[in-house]
C-alpha cells in the first residue's frame, strides 16, 4: 500500500481539490492522510521537506503534486 498526503488550508479552493482528488484515490492502495495546515502549522516544516510549495498538494510516496493555487505555504506561518 502507499502512502499519500494531502495537504490543504480550509480555503474553497482546498477543499475543492480534497473532495476532488483525494477522495478519489483508491483506499485499496493508498493510505490517505488529510492535514489542514491552517489548523496545524507544526506540520508546514514536513511540508515544505517532502517538496510542497502551496496548497493544496498531495504528495503520494513521497512525490509533491501541487494542484491549483491556493496559497502559498509562507501565508500559513
Amino acid at each position: 500500500m502507499s502512502n499519500a498526503i494531502f495537504y490543504h488550508a480550509g480555503c474553497p479552493v482546498c477543499v475543492a481539490a480534497e473532495q476532488q482528488f483525494a477522495q478519489a484515490l483508491d483506499p485499496a492502495r493508498y493510505a490517505l492522510e488529510v492535514v489542514h495546515l491552517g489548523q496545524d502549522s507544526s506540520r508546514i516544516a514536513e511540508a515544505e521537506s517532502l517538496g510542497v510549495q502551496s496548497v493544496p498538494a498531495l504528495v503520494i510516496d513521497g512525490q509533491a503534486f501541487h494542484i491549483n493555487f491556493g496559497a502559498p505555504l509562507s501565508a500559513l506561518r
